[in-house]
């Protein structure tokens, strides 16, 4: 992991660092050292790009999640392979491993990332989330790190042309852990980790630095409060 995880951090930094408008809040809260879980709403391609700048200025590497599709993919994949990252087969047996995989990992100290919600939110609302993030806290003992983004969606967003510009704000928020007990019910545990990502969604919306460049630019501007908690009530379904 490290010579693959290092050729990949040199050609991504730079661009990253200096091309990005990084507004990073409560990064501290992640930990520098021991097995950590971040969690985080997800908007955008680039989102694992925003998490790993993150770990990285707080000196760690990460771990993703990502769904088996994208190990599928020419290069691409052989990069993950090659990064040691987590294929998650969705909907089939083999979801397990994803999640013993994930443990040991953590286990060993390292720092492992998921989202939550499985996809990107197609409204930028976050979406009611996946219970495996609440398994994982639970089996392995180690609390969420819940984590809201937004910014990078005004980039390369599901469905949309990318738009590469510099410059573009790109705002980090670190919220409270959350612990799951190993006897919670599942469905209120993820509730609760989901809850805790919106809080950070709003602060992030909150304190965004930018307004739309001109008037064909503002499809990505919400409402930093109301309905950003409106997708996390306990139960609901999207």
């Amino acid at each position: 992991m490290d010579a693959a995880y290092g050729v990949v951090r040199a050609a991504l930094l730079p661009p990253l660092h200096f091309g990005v408008g990084w507004v990073l809040e409560g990064a501290s809260g992640v930990p520098r050292h021991g097995p950590t879980i971040l969690a985080s709403n997800h908007v955008s391609y680039l989102d694992p790009l925003a998490l790993g700048y993150l770990a990285h200025r707080r000196g760690r590497k990460v771990r993703f999640l990502a769904k088996d599709e994208l190990f599928a993919k020419r290069g691409f994949g052989s990069v993950l392979r090659a990064m040691h990252q987590i294929p998650v087969r969705r909907g089939t047996t083999d979801a397990a491993g994803s999640l013993d995989a994930a443990i040991a990992a953590l286990r060993g100290g390292e720092c492992v990332a998921v989202f939550p919600e499985g996809t990107i939110s197609l409204d930028l609302e976050p979406m009611v989330g996946k219970s495996g993030t609440a398994r994982l806290a639970a089996a392995a003992g180690i609390p969420v790190t819940p984590i809201g983004l937004w910014g990078l969606h005004r980039v390369m967003f599901k469905g949309r042309k990318p738009r590469w510009r510099a410059g573009v704000a790109e705002v980090v928020v670190v919220g409270d852990p959350v612990t799951v007990g190993p006897d919670e019910d599942m469905r209120v545990a993820t509730d609760r980790i989901m809850n805790a990502i919106c809080g950070c969604v709003h602060r992030a919306r909150e304190i965004y630095p930018q307004t739309p460049s001109n008037g064909d630019d503002g499809w990505w501007v919400r409402s930093p409060g109301g309905a950003v908690l409106r997708s996390c009530r306990l139960g609901e379904e999207m």
